[in-house]
C-alpha cells in the first residue's frame, strides 16, 4: 500500500502541502493542469525552490486576481466542487476537508453550519490549497496517509478578518480535537485551519510501528522563517507491506450481582443504540461465591457519557471502571455486490494481500424474509458467491 506521511516540523497549510508534494516529484504542471479543471479562472500557481536552515524546498505562492476578500458558503465551496471536471475521489477528498472547517467554524461561532461562511478559507487561494491537497494525493496515488502529532503555535496573537484571534487559531485547535498535537511554544501560526483539517479529514493517524520503505521525500517550505526551527512540512512517500487501521476505544465495565436477568437483553440493545461498537455479558463467580454478571461495553470517546449514563439508568451498579484501549484492525470497507439473490451490502477485508468479501448478518436476515428463505440458506448462498467476488 501506498502511503504518505506527513512530518509537521514547523506545523502545516495547504500551500505547504502542494510544495512538499511537488518537492516529492509531483510536476507543478500536472498539479495546476488538475486545479484548472475547478473551472473558476482567476489563480496561478508560482513554485520556487528556497532554503530554509539549508534544507532545499519548494515554497508555492498561489496569485489570485480576486481583490476583495470573497466570503463563500459551504454550499458555495461545494458548487464549485461539484461542478467541476475533477475525478471523484479528489472531489470527496475536498469537501471532507471543507467539512471539517465548517463544522468548526460552527462550533466556534455558535451558528448552525449552514450559516457558516468563511473568510480566510472561503478565498479563492484557500479553495486552491484545499483542492490542490486533494490532487497531490490522487496523482501520487496515495491510498493512505499518517502524521506526525501536529505542531502547533501557543501563546501568540494573529490578524484575522474577524479579529485578532489567539494562536492556535480556534477553528484549529477545535478541527484537531482528539488528535495528536505538540504545543511548541512559537508564537506564531504553525498549523493553519485547512492544514489542521487536511490531516484531520485525510490522515489514518500516527504513524507508530508500521515499517515503511521509503521512495520520495519532499519539504514544502513557508513563507516566514524562525529562529526556533526550519519553517517546513516533510512528505514521506513510501509502501507499507502490512497496514493495519489504528484507533482508540473506551472499554465500560462493572460487575452486577443483583439485578434481575431480565433487564440485560434491553440493556444490551440500549448500549448499542447509544453508540457502542459492542456490549457483551461474561457469567462470573464474585466475592462470597455469589454468581455474578461482567457487563463490558466499548464505546469511542465521543460515546462515552451516553453509554456511561444508560449503564446507570438501566443497572442497579454503583459504579463503573473505564479505561481507553488500542484497537489493531485489518483494512475494511463497505461495498455493493450484485448477487443471484440481488444488491448486497458486504464487508470488505483485506487479508495477506487478498479482499475477502462477507455478507453482514443483517442483509442476509432481510433477504430471509423477503425471500421467504431459510436464514441458512442464504448465508451459503452468499458465503459461496461473495468468495468468487473477491479480488486479489
Amino acid at each position: 500500500m501506498k502511503v504518505a506521511y506527513l512530518d509537521t516540523i514547523a506545523g502545516i497549510a495547504g500551500d505547504m502541502t502542494m510544495a512538499a508534494f511537488v518537492s516529492a516529484g509531483l510536476p507543478i504542471e500536472e498539479l495546476s493542469a488538475e486545479l484548472a479543471k475547478l473551472r473558476i479562472p482567476g489563480f496561478e500557481l508560482v513554485a520556487r525552490h528556497v532554503r530554509r536552515n539549508a534544507i532545499d524546498a519548494v515554497h508555492i505562492d498561489v496569485v489570485t486576481s480576486e481583490h476583495a476578500p470573497h466570503h463563500r458558503g459551504l454550499k458555495e465551496i461545494f458548487a464549485i466542487i461539484d461542478g467541476s471536471t475533477l475525478s471523484p475521489g479528489i472531489r470527496e477528498r475536498a469537501r471532507a476537508i471543507f467539512t471539517l472547517i465548517a463544522e468548526a467554524e460552527a462550533k466556534v461561532h455558535n451558528t448552525p453550519i449552514e450559516t457558516v461562511h468563511f473568510h480566510e478559507v472561503g478565498a479563492l487561494d484557500s479553495i486552491v490549497d484545499v483542492v490542490g491537497a486533494a490532487v497531490c494525493m490522487e496523482r501520487m496515488g496515495i491510498e493512505r496517509v499518517y502524521s506526525s502529532p501536529v505542531r502547533l503555535g501557543s501563546s501568540g496573537l494573529i490578524e484575522t478578518r474577524h479579529g485578532v484571534m489567539p494562536v492556535p487559531a480556534p477553528a484549529t485547535v477545535e478541527i484537531l480535537r482528539d488528535y495528536p498535537t505538540v504545543l511548541t511554544g512559537i508564537a506564531q501560526e504553525l498549523t493553519t485551519p485547512t492544514g489542521a483539517a487536511i490531516v484531520k479529514a485525510l490522515s489514518a493517524g500516527i504513524l507508530d510501528e508500521e515499517a515503511v520503505a521509503m521512495t520520495a521525500i519532499g519539504y514544502g517550505a513557508g513563507t516566514k522563517e524562525f529562529r526556533e526551527l526550519p519553517n517546513l512540512l516533510r512528505v514521506i512517500i513510501g509502501t507499507v507491506e502490512a497496514p493495519l487501521d489504528r484507533d482508540e476505544v473506551v472499554v465500560i465495565e462493572t460487575n452486577i450481582d443483583d439485578m434481575n436477568p431480565q433487564v440485560y437483553p434491553f440493556l444490551i440493545e440500549q448500549l448499542l443504540a447509544s453508540g457502542a461498537h459492542d456490549a457483551y455479558l461474561v457469567p462470573i463467580v464474585m466475592k462470597k461465591g455469589r454468581p455474578g454478571i461482567l457487563l463490558s461495553a466499548m464505546v469511542e470517546k465521543k460515546n462515552m457519557h451516553a453509554a456511561i449514563d444508560t449503564i446507570y439508568r438501566q443497572t442497579s451498579t454503583i459504579g463503573l471502571r473505564v479505561q481507553t484501549i488500542g484497537r489493531l484492525k485489518l483494512p475494511r470497507r463497505s461495498v455493493d455486490v450484485q448477487t443471484s439473490l440481488g444488491p448486497v451490502r458486504a464487508k470488505a477485508v483485506i487479508r495477506d494481500g487478498r479482499e475477502a468479501l462477507s455478507a453482514e448478518y443483517e442483509e442476509c436476515r432481510r433477504i430471509a424474509l423477503e425471500r421467504k428463505m431459510s436464514i441458512l440458506e442464504v448465508m451459503r448462498l452468499l458465503d459461496r458467491e461473495l468468495s468468487q467476488a473477491g479480488t486479489s
